[in-house]
């Protein structure tokens, strides 16, 4: 038998590191509709965001 695991292989950039901010309705609703209409989680439009902003400080 073979000693590998099975399973997902590690990865390059892991994502160990939490957050927990607190939102009003309006912004949970903008946050779950952005996230449905591009089929994506709302961790993955926060991190989207997060780019964005970063990207215009650095102009």
């Amino acid at each position: 038998m073979s000693s590998k695991k099975m399973g997902r292989p590690p990865s390059d950039k892991p994502k160990n590191k939490t957050i927990e901010i607190r939102v009003d309705q309006e912004t949970m609703s903008k946050l779950d509709a952005s996230a449905e209409k591009l089929n994506t989680s709302r961790s993955a439009i926060v991190r989207k965001g997060i780019e964005k902003v970063y990207d215009e400080l650095q102009k």
